[in-house]
């Protein structure tokens, strides 16, 4: 089973391999630049290869590398969009130090101009900063539907998908605190919303699962997660998606709020499921 959590960047890309291993992790996500934007630290090749080398040797999966929360493809400010433009295509760039691996960012909020014009200028945005050579496959993560967030729905990040001239570069990231707080009941029916999921976007489209629990019941739209087994999803739910036929050997990221000790501890548990 493909399973990690989120690590920092900021000792450079050997150090996270590094800290992976230390937690039992065989992949892991990544903030390409500060979570609140700003500029990138500058990529160190010999680093990098430091870290392919590492994920040869530990037999890791794809990683799944986190846009930062600033950027919104689909702002109402013209310089917000252009700003959040050059940034996803710096870090699509970037990513090719590390190739064929997952680029994951949240659709954006449209504020207040409505989910239809907000689809229109994401996928005008990928439209333009995709290209036919990039290695990376980009990845629309499911969101709770907090305020006027794109991507509530799977229609929504369907019609988005839509619009994308070059498809093969796309998927979807499924988060389990997300999709529960939109509204999709996978305690008491995962199959049914991952047969909802095929019809609308399709499965080969779900390339990656950010694995949370959730503070708060069904439908919510709040997006706070909770550590495994101690929010309102609960560990038996849970424990299902992890082991769901249709799920696996996707990359499983933990965004649980933990230090490496509860990381640890969830990670093992994982694996421990995967043996049943």
């Amino acid at each position: 089973m493909l399973i990690g959590n989120h690590l920092s960047a900021s000792k450079g890309y050997a150090a996270m391999g590094r800290a992976a291993i230390a937690l039992g992790a065989n992949t892991f996500a990544f903030f390409t630049r500060n979570p609140r934007g700003g500029k990138a630290k500058e990529v160190n090749p010999e680093d990098v290869k430091k870290l392919l080398l590492l994920m040869e040797e530990h037999r890791f999966g794809k990683l799944v590398a986190h846009a930062p929360y600033t950027m919104n493809l689909c702002a109402a400010k013209e310089d917000i969009r252009q700003f959040s433009k050059g940034m996803i295509a710096d870090d699509l760039a970037r990513m090719e130090y590390t190739p064929g691996n997952y680029y994951n960012f949240h659709p954006g909020s449209h504020v207040g101009q409505g989910a239809e014009c907000g689809i229109e200028l994401i996928a005008e945005a990928l439209n333009a900063v995709l290209t036919e050579e990039q290695t990376t496959t980009v990845l629309l993560e499911t969101m709770a539907g907090k305020g006027s967030e794109v991507g509530r729905s799977f229609e929504e990040l369907r019609d988005i998908l839509l619009r994308v001239t070059l498809k093969d570069k796309m998927g979807v990231c499924f988060d389990t605190c997300h999709v529960w707080d939109a509204g999709y009941d996978i305690v008491n029916d995962l199959d049914g919303v991952l047969k909802e999921f095929d019809g609308i976007i399709g499965l080969n489209r779900l390339m990656a699962v950010h694995f949370n629990d959730s503070m708060n019941p069904c439908g919510a739209h709040k997006d706070r997660h909770a550590r495994i087994g101690e929010g309102c999803i609960g560990a038996e739910a849970l424990r299902r998606v992890a082991t769901h036929p249709l799920l696996a050997g996707k990359p499983f990221i933990l965004e649980t709020p933990n230090d490496d000790e509860g990381y640890k501890r969830e990670i093992n548990m994982i694996r421990e499921w995967a043996k049943e």
